[in-house]
This record gives structure tokens, sequence and C-alpha cells, in this order.
């Protein structure tokens, strides 16, 4: 199987302030990062996408029917949703380090759950025989398929970075292009 994961463009949110689900507007129309994505995608291969906002209006630019699946939305950060990560409880930040994988945001979901959700996306991608897909989420969603798809310990995926609007192949459990 071979992915085209692609990080939405960048969001209306100010430096620093921790957002996962929250609905955001982007900074530029997302047409013009279609403009430049297109090129890099393959024509025929079919468009999933995170509901949120942020994600969608790219994938509708790229396609004009994208399949939207709830699975493939971001982490859910809880009450620490919208809120500057400087002001995020010490001992909230002191929990999550001491246990990154299952530790989960009060109202929030825990790495592992998002892992174990995004896996039974790729789950269903291997049962109807996608060949090729292009997946328009957000970070958190690809660290964690990049993981689960090259066997990462945890603390290595969670490391992973991956710039606004860029492209990121794997191919048969592979990551080719960051």
């Amino acid at each position: 199987m071979q992915l085209f994961l692609i990080r939405h463009p960048p969001p209306k949110v100010a430096t620093g302030v921790c957002y996962g689900q929250t609905d955001l507007e982007l900074i530029e129309d997302a047409n013009l990062a279609a403009q430049h994505l297109r090129p890099l995608l393959p024509a025929a291969a079919p468009v999933y996408s995170s509901p949120l906002s942020r994600c969608r209006l790219l994938a509708e630019a790229l396609a004009p029917a994208p399949r939207i699946d709830p699975r493939l939305i971001e982490m859910n950060f809880g009450v620490w949703e919208m809120q500057p990560w400087a002001d995020i409880d010490r001992s909230a930040m002191d929990a999550w380090a001491a246990d990154p994988l299952g530790y989960a945001p009060p109202g929030g979901e825990s790495p592992a759950a998002l892992m174990l959700r995004v896996g039974e996306f790729h789950a269903a991608l291997c049962e109807e025989q996608v060949a090729t897909a292009v997946l328009v989420v957000h970070a958190g969603v690809m660290k964690a398929l990049c993981g689960l798809l090259e066997n990462l310990p945890a603390k290595e995926w969670m490391r992973l970075s991956f710039d606004f609007a860029s492209v990121t192949v794997i191919e048969n459990g592979r990551r080719l292009t960051t």
C-alpha cells in the first residue's frame, strides 16, 4: 500500500497554544496549498480527510468528493484545548512525561487511543484492498500512522515532525519522504 500523508496548512492560532480537535480556520485559502500539492499526488487515488475544516477544506480543493473519516481527527486534548502550553499545570505535564503513551489529559484521549483509532482506519483500507490513498490529516495522526506502519517505539514516533502542507509518502511500511 502507498499512502500520501498531507499535513493540513497552518491554522489561525497563536504560537504555543495547545489545539487538537478544536476546529480552526486556515491562515490562507486551501486552494493555494492544493495548487502546490496536486503535482506531488497520484491523480486517481482516493482522498480521505479528517472532518476538521483545516483538513477538509484542503481535501475538497484536491478532490471533488473526499471521504471524510472521523478516525482521522487530531488527538483530543480535553481541557488543555486552546490553552497556552505554558499555562498547563506542571504536574499534569509531568504525569504525561512519565507515561507518554498512556496518559490522557483530563477530558481528552491518550496517544495510545489515537494510535488505536488510526490503526482501525488503516485496517479498513487494507480490508478494502486500497492500493494507493491520499490522506489529509493532522501531525498527530501522521505520527501515529508512521509509528504503526514502521513499528516505531512510542518515544520515537511521538517525536516525529511534519511541516504544514507537506507530503510524506509511506510505501509498504517505509517512509520514503518527509
